[in-house]
């Protein structure tokens, strides 16, 4: 279980293919305090530690994990945004969050506004996903309140702290990042569903 407030940025030095599974090796300031079988958020992705080598620890995403989500466009140096599982008794300061990826959204506008920035986001109108206005999204890992709801779109503000601290300051137009709905959202929406049929 996670908050969505990140920790720290990794840095991406080794990528290798085993099989259908992709072995992940970053460089971060947090390695020194990881411990073999510990789960990390990577861009909203929860995967486990399987290596460690002083600065640099090296996780395993699986054929499934990829396919649903940004991590399979992964290069060399990119900037992932990290953050490790929260303790319990600690303060939920931002939602909860499974880091579980429900899917793949695509950054369509970028609006700078006097010190913040707009950023807008489609997503697949087939799935059942959706938000709510002022509600909660986890876009990269990244706690997120909801502007302009919308079928399959929606926008969030980030603050100067949130575009420095995060890899926010490194999408563009039409990169994917990885969308986790709110939790609370997705089992209403169920039963709703549910009830109706």
């Amino acid at each position: 279980m996670f908050t969505g407030i990140i920790e720290n940025i990794g840095e991406v030095i080794a990528l290798d293919k085993d099989r259908t599974n992709l072995q992940i090796t970053i460089k971060s300031s947090l390695t020194n305090e990881l411990k073999i079988d510990q789960s990390i958020s990577h861009n909203g992705v929860c995967l486990t530690v399987v290596d460690i080598n002083k600065n640099n620890y090296t996780v395993t995403a699986i054929d499934e994990t990829l396919s649903k989500t940004n991590l399979k466009s992964l290069k060399i140096s990119d900037k992932v945004n990290l953050e490790r599982a929260m303790k319990l008794g600690d303060r939920l300061d931002g939602h909860i969050v499974q880091g579980h990826v429900d899917q793949t959204g695509k950054c369509i506008a970028i609006e700078e506004k006097n010190g913040s920035w707009i950023f807008t986001f489609s997503y697949d109108k087939n799935s059942e996903n959706i938000t709510i206005e002022k509600g909660s999204i986890t876009v990269n890992g990244v706690s997120l309140t909801v502007l302009n709801s919308n079928i399959n779109k929606f926008s969030v503000a980030i603050i100067p702290y949130t575009y420095a601290h995060t890899n926010f300051n490194s999408i563009k137009i039409n990169d994917l990042v990885n969308l986790e709905f709110d939790v609370i959202g997705k089992y209403v929406s169920r039963l709703t569903k549910a009830y109706k049929s």
